[in-house]
């Protein structure tokens, strides 16, 4: 029997779950080589993008296939730009276990807790002050998380829209923190230690001469071929540069088009999950400059579904 579970009994069961340990063991299983993860499948639309991931863990019972997609205009008409859901299937008989329709929620939680998982390992130790590039739903919830390993609460955000970083500042000094209103993107690299930029901009946003002993930037926008939000000279000067996928990263996000411009060969790539399992040093001085590539990895998906499937099935019983 295929068990079908909607977002809002998925997001019952969520704030129950300790998932960043999970999501950390993603990525050191899938660097060491312990996942079978294929390329991206892709589709952009003239409205929108969707995503396809898919893949599976060796010695796991389940595969999972993931779709998720971004309509960007969807907020005009009342729709959510985001939208998808989760498959699992078993690895022995290749029966549908489960539908989880998660209208695209996980994916945005899998992408947060990953931002997390790459500030706990690369950020400097003192934090004054996270500055976000964006006001969106990652925007939100990349801070949220960030709040689990950091406790600092200073933020200077940056958005396009001003009435929609007014909003974003009213929203997040709900949940306790401290926001200002950059007019500009450079200010956020002249006062900030721990840069977040969760846009899906085209064109660079962060420069590379405004950058500053010490800081670290987690670019989790960037998720095609197309979407670019760091000056590729930011890769060529930053101390390390993590991806998420190395594969992956070659093809799309930042480092793609660090690659493409000249500024960054392969050989100066780390792995996330490389630096995870302790087989590959993270940050080694507060004065590195450090960025970190996610594009998403389907490691993340079948994670965070097997976590949620579990416990949504161990409840119900």
């Amino acid at each position: 029997m295929t068990h079908i579970f909607t977002r809002e009994q998925i997001e019952r069961i969520l704030p129950s779950l300790h998932l960043l340990p999970a999501i950390e063991d993603g990525f050191a299983r899938y660097s060491a080589g312990d996942a079978v993860v294929p390329p991206v499948g892709e589709l952009l639309l003239p409205g929108g993008e969707v995503h396809i991931k898919y893949g599976y863990l060796r010695d796991d019972p389940y595969y999972v296939v993931k779709i998720a997609s971004g309509f960007y205009g969807n907020p005009q008409i009342g729709l959510p730009s985001s939208n998808g859901l989760m498959l699992l299937f078993s690895q022995q008989t290749g029966t549908l276990e489960a539908a989880l329709l998660d209208e695209g929620h996980l994916t945005d939680i899998r992408t947060a807790m990953a931002g997390a998982v790459a500030a706990r390992h690369l950020a400097p130790p003192q934090i004054s002050r996270i500055g976000i590039v964006g006001t969106g739903t990652q925007a939100r919830l990349q801070l949220l998380y960030l709040s689990k390993i950091s406790p600092c609460r200073q933020v200077l955000v940056w958005g396009r829209n001003a009435q929609h970083a007014r909003t974003y500042r009213q929203e997040m000094e709900q949940h306790g923190f401290l926001v200002e209103i950059a007019q500009s993107p450079d200010e956020l690299l002249h006062t900030c230690q721990l840069i977040v930029t969760t846009t899906p901009a085209t064109c660079p946003l962060l420069y590379a001469r405004d950058l500053r002993p010490g800081v670290h930037i987690t670019a989790v926008g960037s998720d095609t071929p197309a979407k670019q939000e760091l000056d590729p000279d930011i890769l060529a000067h930053a101390d390390l540069v993590v991806a998420d996928s190395i594969s992956q990263c070659l093809e799309r996000g930042e480092i793609h088009h660090a690659v493409a411009y000249g500024v960054l060969s392969r050989e100066h790539l780390l792995e996330l999950g490389d630096i995870v399992a302790g087989r590959a040093p993270g940050r080694t001085s507060p004065r590195q400059i450090s960025v970190a590539d996610l594009t998403g990895v389907a490691v993340q998906d079948i994670k965070i579904a097997q976590a949620v499937y579990s416990a949504l099935t161990s409840r119900s019983v």
